[in-house]
């Protein structure tokens, strides 16, 4: 009689630590409040429509204190605060309800695919934005990657994150009166965010050996629930490890290119080691841009220690990699020389078989060439079976740009393909736009969002109700706007006039228009202001007001982009300036999901081809806005002639000539098209051309712009696991 096979070792993976700690919780509050310590450590709440008035009705004021994390929310509520809670029964009835939602959805069963709880995806990159409690991500590849993980996790796809734990995250801004960009960071403690250290079955946690700088930097593993995906976290802050090397998760981004190095390295190496500690062996490894193109190596490097050849091996790995770049820019596709890899990678390539001439070919596009820096891009193109831009036009582009590592192709044969982004609807969806299109779309209509049937509905929605719901949210916006403006400029010590310029002038009736991404040069803030007379001209009209809501970070070793909103705040002495202009501090995504919401015109102005996709404008349009926007990126397929407007795409090479051009073009469609269909209302006061435009904007960009689309067509084009 042949023996049953043994049954597989239980995965050590954190799940049963994240439950400890929601326990642990659990018994430190009343015991009718239990549910909510049970919701709080699965950020599935996040993004459950009714989950944020939920823990804001416990205590509201400590709810924006705690920057929306539920477990210092329920740490630091006062005794009496709880006790209202617990005699509120609407209030526990509804945690209940919602607790049982997600038990619900995390017990589903997985998509059918080639992927499983033990081979999942394994997606690696370098920030995640899942919630602003979670501040490590500093913009929209973080919040792609968010998008993702969520993603996943409503189609029941097996999918792990893997990133780094910041200590310190990402950067808070300050801007001084001149407009100038200041940063401070704020110390993260992990202890108190949604998240569990995994521990090995002796209690102690469970750790890793990376080698770096010639020696071995040990990093602990945090597990965060994002619904059914689990994210892993690496951390450095480790007692055997010195300071300089616990510094490695320390900022994200940090200036320091030897430690940006090894965080790069860390996160390649360090993530496929910490899975295979849990008992993970992922099907697929995906990396998001090329911060962990190490990775393949480590696959490599494990197959050569399971008895393979080297050839056998590095063909192995690139059989389970999938490469997505996102970006054209040179600042996205750093490059360091030789004395900055063998200082911080040691003899790393000599264990996946390599000489340092051999394994720093990998990521050039010239290989004989020893003076051409070393990059990840490359290397993560060399070692993927599949490589995408993020949208049609980047994929182009990413051919031109990297043909000269496939010399014997023409560039538009170069294998590097295409997978438009998307974004979660039920993240970015404001409450007010959900509930409307619940009511018209039918249940289970996000579930079938990538279907352009299920958006033909919008047509039968009365004109009013879109038209209220917009109204909704742009007071919402607006009145935010107002209160963090008046904030900002008191802070700066700003003139009185000034400060109660703001208070005067925003007002929820305007035309109200959104400009907020990161503040890199080629975005071309600097176009609103570069004719001063033209902007005073659209905003100088009291039968037709228009404002302009303005956000946005620079990196903090981006000197120019932290001068650009100086050309904003240089215009504040001019009394309807100072009115119906608002740059808001501090960027996040709390400030995200209001802007995108209830901005009635989003903007996006890059100098093309340098905006590889873009996710903004799909969010603002989820939300009934209509986009402005250069033909670049993401808005180049997304605009049809009748769903918004677009500026030219084409490239030049006389920037200052574009610039004027481009300018001019915006603010004559601004004042000639806009503003008039925004203003021109119907007897019964609703803009029906403007809502026609917008219902055409849902119809098109809904579907096509779904993180649902996005995901299927990676696993169906990218890992081919169906």
């Amino acid at each position: 009689m042949d023996q049953a096979s043994p049954a597989p070792s239980p995965l050590n993976d954190g799940r049963a630590d994240v439950a400890a700690a929601a326990d642990a919780l659990a018994e430190r509050l009343p015991a009718r409040l239990a549910p909510f310590a049970r919701i709080a450590y699965n950020y599935l709440w996040s993004w459950d429509p009714d989950a944020e008035d939920l823990f804001q009705a416990i205590d509201p004021q400590r709810w924006e204190l705690c920057n929306g994390n539920p477990i210092r929310l329920l740490t630091e509520t006062s005794s009496k605060a709880l006790q209202r809670a617990v005699d509120d029964e609407l209030l526990i009835g509804r945690a209940e309800a919602m607790l049982g939602r997600l038990t619900a959805d995390v017990a589903r069963p997985p998509m059918a695919s080639r992927a499983s709880e033990r081979h999942p995806v394994a997606f690696l990159c370098a920030e995640f934005g899942i919630h602003r409690s979670l501040p490590i991500y500093a913009g929209g590849l973080g919040v792609l990657a968010g998008d993702i993980l969520k993603e996943a996790s409503d189609l029941a796809l097996p999918m792990v994150g893997v990133g780094l734990l910041y200590r310190e995250g990402y950067f808070l801004q300050r801007t001084d009166a001149s407009g100038y960009q200041h940063e401070y960071w704020r110390p993260v403690d992990p202890q108190r965010l949604p998240a569990a250290l995994v521990l090995r079955p002796d209690g102690a946690p469970l750790t890793v050996p990376v080698p770096l700088r010639g020696r071995e930097v040990v990093v602990q593993v945090w597990r965060v629930e994002v619904g059914r995906t689990p994210l892993y976290l690496l951390d450095a802050e480790r007692p055997e490890n010195g300071r300089v090397d616990r510094w490695i998760t320390g900022r994200l981004y940090v200036a320091d290119r030897a430690i940006r190095l090894a965080q790069y390295a860390l996160l390649g190496i360090g993530s496929l080691r910490a899975l295979r500690a849990m008992g993970i062996d992922p099907c697929i490894v995906h990396l998001n841009e090329g911060h962990g193109a190490l990775a393949p190596l480590e696959l490599a490097r494990t197959e050569m220690l399971a008895g393979h050849d080297r050839s056998t091996a590095f063909a192995l790995a690139r059989e389970r990699t999938v490469f997505t770049t996102h970006t054209p820019v040179a600042a996205g596709n750093e490059g360091y020389d030789v004395s900055e890899v063998q200082s911080v990678l040691g003899d790393y390539p000599s264990q996946v078989g390599l000489d340092d001439a051999g394994f720093l070919q990998l990521g050039r596009t010239q290989p004989d060439n020893p003076h051409e820096p070393f990059v990840m891009t490359p290397l993560g193109i060399k070692m993927s079976r599949f490589a995408n831009g993020v949208s049609r036009r980047h994929g182009e582009v990413a051919r031109q740009m990297w043909r000269s590592l496939f010399p014997e192709r023409p560039a538009d044969t170069v294998p590097i393909s295409h997978v438009t982004n998307g974004v979660h609807l039920p993240t970015w969806m404001d409450t007010p736009m959900r509930r409307l299109l619940d009511r018209y779309l039918g249940e289970g209509w996000v579930e079938r969002a990538s279907d352009p049937a299920t958006w033909k509905a919008v047509e039968g929605i009365p004109d009013a109700q879109l038209w209220e719901v917009r109204n909704a949210q742009r007071a919402a916006l607006v009145e935010m706007a107002r209160d963090r403006t008046i904030a900002n400029r008191l802070d700066r010590s700003d003139p009185r006039e000034y400060v109660e310029a703001a208070e005067r002038g925003l007002t929820e009736h305007a035309l109200t228009i959104g400009f907020a991404r990161r503040l890199a040069t080629y975005k071309r803030l600097y176009l609103l202001y570069t004719d001063p007379q033209r902007i005073r001209d659209v905003l100088d009209g009291d039968s037709r007001p228009v404002q302009f809501l303005l956000a946005g970070k620079a990196h903090p070793s981006d000197e120019e982009g932290k001068r650009s909103p100086q050309g904003v705040f240089a215009l504040k002495n001019d009394p309807r300036s100072a009115e119906r202009i608002s740059f808001l501090d501090n960027y996040d995504l709390a400030i995200a999901l209001q802007m995108v919401g209830g901005c009635d015109l989003w903007i996006n102005l890059p100098r093309p081809p340098l905006e590889a996709s873009g996710t903004s404008g799909m969010k603002a349009a989820m939300n009934g806005g209509l986009n402005l926007s250069t033909l670049d990126g993401w808005w180049a397929e997304g605009f049809d002639l009748t769903n918004g407007w677009g500026l030219p795409g084409d490239i030049a090479f006389d920037t200052h000539v574009q610039d004027q051009r481009d300018a001019a073009v915006f603010f004559d469609v601004l004042q000639n098209e806009v503003v008039p269909l925004f203003y021109d209302r119907g007897a019964d006061g609703v803009p029906h051309g403007w809502i026609a435009m917008v219902k055409r904007s849902l119809m098109s960009i809904g579907p096509q712009f779904s993180a649902t689309r996005m995901l299927l067509d990676y696993v169906e084009e990218a890992y081919e696991l169906l």
